[in-house]
Formats: structure tokens, C-alpha cells, sequence
């Protein structure tokens, strides 16, 4: 394995400590000036100090962040749905489009037409893509299965392809999506619960499952029911939260000690102050808002401003946010819900991470952490955000590997 040096970068952003970052803590992050970073076996070996390396990067006038965590994707799916988008730009709301079979039921088409091999290679190719901008840990889900066997498919494909990628991967079993056109909510929550997520924890397809509550979709009762099965197998649990409608979905999730509450354009004051007093994240996807045009929007500065523990997702799916660059997310995020730079970065690395539960193994520049970061050429962290069709990433290292040099960097590259 490759001992790697980065050396002499303006600004390295460490976001050091033990804990997701919020309140006040998000505007004290620890960011180190004119510091190196090296590398060892997979790990941090030092930070700070100037040190050797068989590959020794020259950072100068560059800042350095730890590699980006991506906490809600959609992956693995097959294909594109362009003429949805064309049709919303001409007024039609997203709930028709699912009402007449568009939407999640294309993508379930889609998906189960396609084989094994095709769903991993336009997987592969989409993961490389979100590598090349800086990701280096993500989610991939379920969902676009809607049966037991076709939810448990996509599940193992999703694990063939996180083996052939160098980042870190972690799996969600979305059971309740929408609802089969041949059965009711209650029918498949019960088959969810009692056929789908025994075999997703008996085979460790997943670590979490998760639902989506919506009118078109499930009710508080299904997220009841199904939290209860995934507690019992040792799942945590997530939810897409009042994305169409305040649902008071994220008051559930946080009173129920759900892992993470994901979308939240609409909820209100009251679950604000829910989500601040627990521990359950707020994962907010500023690239659906931006599809979808939604002019309301989630009360992301109420959030911090309460304490919340707040990340950030591309929620990249073919439907509602085929976008998958976390610089792009963070420059969204600072633009349509008001986060600063610090705070948009500290919700797609360490809070991020959080939310996967790898708080304690990815989204810092920590000795003795899994050495996943990206060199991005610019001075300081403003910056990122600041030229959104800028791609400021360098170089990315995964796991201590080099899995990424851009042309324009290499040469900066030298070796021992």
C-alpha cells in the first residue's frame, strides 16, 4: 500500500474530535494553515508536520478536506427518466407523474429489466463519477424493487458493486417506497416487516432500513411497525420526511430515536425543536429541491441554529436529483437554504458520516482514521462553494490509495 504525503497545503480542514458537529461547534471546526498531511497503510500517520512518503503531493496553495460522504443516494438503478423532468418544467407536479406509473414505478421497470451486469456497470460507471468529485463514502439503497425477491436483488447487487469500488460503502434497505400496485400499504409493511427485513439482517444486505412517508406513499403506523422489526435485527432506522407535506414525520423520527429524518422541506417549528433535543440527523437534499423546483424549503438555519445535527446528501436518483457531486450539493445548499461553506462541508464529511454510522471512522483528518481526503486547488473553504461549474478536485485518496490525480495536478506529483 502506497505511503502518501501531501505537502505544504494552505489550508487543511481536520474537523478533529469525536462527535457530529453542531450548535457553536460548527463555527470552531479545527483548520490547520500551511500544514501536510501523510499517510500510512490506509490510515492517517500524520498531520501537521512534514514528513516522507513514496508519493509526495505538492498542495501548495491548495486546501485539503477530508473525502466527502454522500448519506443518501439511490443507487444501484438503471437508467434515466429525462422526459419526467421535461414534463415538470412544463408544470406537471411530481405526484401525477407517480399517480400514472411514472416516477419510482418506471424505475422499477427499468431496474427489472435489466441484468445483473448492466445494473452494476451503469452503477460503476455513476460511483466513479461521484469518486472523481470527491466522494469517498456513500449510501446506496433498495427500493426500486417493490417485491421481496426484487427488493432483495437490488440489495445484492448494490453489495457486487461496493466490492468492485475503492470507497467505502453502506446499504439501506428501503422497504417501503411506494406501494405495489398489487397490494396496500398495510400488506406489503407486513411482508417488509416479516419477510424482506429478517433475510436483509440474516445476510447483512444492509445496516439500516428505511420508508418514505408521504400521502402517496406510507403513514406514521408503517414507520411504527417497521422500526420495531428493525430494532429487534439490529437495523437502524431512517425515513424520508415531509418532502410534499408536513407530515410531522421528523417529530416521529426524533422521538423515536430514528438514525437520520431526510428530505424536512416542510416541516415546522415544533419538529425543529424535537430534532435538536435527540440525536436523530436532519439530511437535508438541496438537488431534489433544485429538480423539483420546490420553493419551499427546509428551515436548514433554524436547524443549526437549534442544535440540530445537520448533513447534507445528493439524494442522486434518476427521478428527482440525477446529481451526484457534493461540491455542487454544498454550493446548492449555501444558495437555496442558507448554510455557510464550514457549515455545508461539516454536513457532508463528519455529520455526514454520522449519519452512517461511521462517525467514528471517516469524515476527519485524524491520525489513525481511514485515510480518505481530497486536494481541492483552492486557497480556503469559501471557496468551494463559490463557483458552483467549478470542479476544484485535485486529487482524492481512498482508503490511503491515490484513486484520482487530475491532469491538470500531475505535476504536482512526485515519488520516492
Amino acid at each position: 500500500m502506497t505511503s502518501v504525503l501531501i505537502k505544504d497545503a494552505a489550508t487543511v480542514v481536520t474537523l478533529a474530535g469525536e462527535r457530529p458537529l453542531r450548535g457553536d461547534a460548527l463555527h470552531f471546526p479545527e483548520i490547520l494553515d500551511g500544514a501536510s498531511v501523510s499517510t500510512a497503510d490506509g490510515i492517517f500517520a500524520e498531520v501537521g508536520e512534514t514528513s516522507d512518503g513514496e508519493m509526495v503531493f505538492d498542495a501548495a496553495g491548495c486546501t485539503v478536506v477530508p473525502g466527502f460522504v454522500d448519506p443518501h443516494t439511490h443507487l444501484p438503478f438503471y437508467g434515466w427518466r429525462a422526459d419526467e423532468d421535461a414534463a415538470r418544467l412544463t408544470g406537471v407536479r411530481y405526484e401525477a407523474i407517480h399517480r400514472e406509473e411514472g416516477g419510482i414505478f418506471r424505475s422499477q421497470g427499468l431496474l427489472a429489466d435489466a441484468t445483473d451486469q448492466e445494473v452494476v456497470a451503469f452503477g460503476e460507471s455513476l460511483a466513479r463519477d461521484m469518486l472523481r468529485h470527491g466522494t469517498t463514502t456513500f449510501e446506496m439503497k433498495s427500493g426500486y424493487g417493490l417485491s421481496v425477491d426484487a427488493e432483495l436483488r437490488q440489495l445484492r447487487l448494490a453489495k457486487e458493486l461496493a466490492d468492485r469500488l475503492p470507497q467505502r460503502v453502506v446499504k439501506t434497505c428501503l422497504a417501503a417506497h411506494a406501494v405495489p400496485k398489487d397490494k396496500s400499504q398495510g400488506e406489503w409493511i407486513g411482508e417488509a416487516a416479516e419477510e424482506l427485513l429478517p433475510v436483509v439482517a440474516r445476510e447483512g444486505l444492509a445496516s439500516a432500513c428505511d420508508l418514505y412517508v408521504e400521502t402517496i406513499a406510507f403513514a406514521l403506523e408503517h414507520a411504527a411497525r417497521l422500526s420495531e422489526t428493525a430494532k429487534g435485527l439490529g437495523l437502524a432506522m431512517r425515513v424520508h420526511a415531509d418532502q410534499l407535506e408536513d407530515g410531522q414525520t421528523a417529530s416521529f423520527a426524533a422521538r423515536w430515536g430514528f438514525r437520520s429524518a431526510d428530505h424536512l422541506n416542510h416541516t415546522s417549528q415544533a419538529a425543529v425543536a424535537d430534532l435538536a433535543e435527540s440525536d436523530t440527523a436532519a439530511v437535508l437534499l438541496p438537488g431534489a429541491t433544485f429538480t423539483l423546483r420546490q420553493t419551499k424549503k427546509p428551515p436548514a438555519e433554524d436547524l443549526i441554529k437549534a442544535g440540530a445535527i445537520v448533513a447534507l446528501g445528493s439524494d442522486l436518483n434518476p427521478g428527482t436529483s440525477p446529481i451526484l457531486s457534493m461540491p455542487f450539493v454544498m454550493a446548492l445548499a449555501c444558495r437555496t437554504y442558507g448554510l455557510r461553506p464550514i457549515e455545508a462541508l461539516i454536513a457532508s464529511t463528519v455529520n455526514a458520516a454520522y449519519v452512517l454510522g461511521l462517525e467514528a471512522e471517516a469524515g476527519r483528518i485524524m491520525p489513525g482514521r481511514r485515510a480518505d481526503l481530497v486536494v481541492l486547488d483552492i486557497p480556503n473553504v469559501d471557496e468551494i462553494t463559490y463557483r458552483p461549474d467549478h470542479d476544484p478536485v485535485l486529487a482524492v485518496l481512498c482508503g490511503g490509495e491515490p484513486v484520482y490525480v487530475a491532469e491538470r495536478a500531475e505535476g504536482r506529483v512526485s515519488r520516492n
